[in-house]
Parts: structure tokens; C-alpha cells; sequence
């Protein structure tokens, strides 16, 4: 499991569910990073990127994780209860966490021995 994490020097990975800036050159390397991978994000990480894009994103796996019982998803989007369903779902792939905070603190112990890149940026 690895992280892709862009972080404010004031430790910020997101605000109102969204980036807190945008940056072309960060945004690059996220798709450089996690294109024909897996991603696994909350449920509210996976609605702004559909809010924002249309759809799930694009050339990537996408995994959603929420408690929401009867949460509907587009087809190609694998939907799990728990950080734990799906690790062990997704054993054979490299999985890239985006997000959101809820997530990303679950993840920190599983993640351990794994690989987490930062990227700080100063605002």
C-alpha cells in the first residue's frame, strides 16, 4: 500500500473536501504515479473527484470504502466496508491511498513498511 500525499507546510491535505490548491505540476505526478493502478479513497474523496470530473478517475482502478449500506457506484468502481475488506480484496495489486484524512489515518498502520510519499508545498 503506498500514499501519494501532497502536503501544506502547515500539515493540510485537503479543505471542504477538495485540494486546498492547485498545482499543475503536483497534479502530474499523481497521474504519473497512480496511472493503471489501483486507488482506494473514502467516499467523500471519490464524490468531489466525480463532482469534478464526471466520472471515477480515468486509466486507474478505483476503490471506494464507506459505511453507507446501500452505496451506489458506477460498475467499474469496487465499493468495500472497511480498510480491511478491502486489503484482503486487494492483496496482488499496488494499491495507492488518495484520500481522504479518515482514511489516510486508518492506512498508517497497515502501512507500515510500505511507502508513503509527501510532496510540501509552501502557500
Amino acid at each position: 500500500m503506498l500514499g501519494p500525499v501532497a502536503v501544506s507546510e502547515n500539515n493540510v491535505i485537503g479543505k471542504n473536501n477538495d485540494l486546498p490548491w492547485h498545482l499543475p505540476e503536483d497534479l502530474k505526478h499523481f497521474k504519473e504515479l497512480t496511472l493503471g493502478k489501483t486507488v482506494l479513497m473514502g467516499r467523500k474523496t471519490f464524490e468531489s473527484i466525480v463532482s469534478r470530473l464526471g466520472k471515477p478517475l480515468p486509466g486507474r482502478k478505483n476503490v471506494v470504502i464507506t459505511r453507507q449500506e446501500e452505496y451506489k457506484a458506477p460498475a467499474e468502481v469496487l465499493v468495500f466496508k472497511s480498510l480491511d475488506e478491502a486489503v484482503q480484496n486487494l492483496l496482488a495489486d499496488d494499491v495507492y491511498i488518495i484520500g481522504g484524512a479518515e482514511i489516510f489515518k486508518q492506512a498508517l498502520p497497515v502501512a507500515q513498511g510500505y511507502g508513503i510519499y509527501t510532496r510540501a508545498w509552501q502557500f
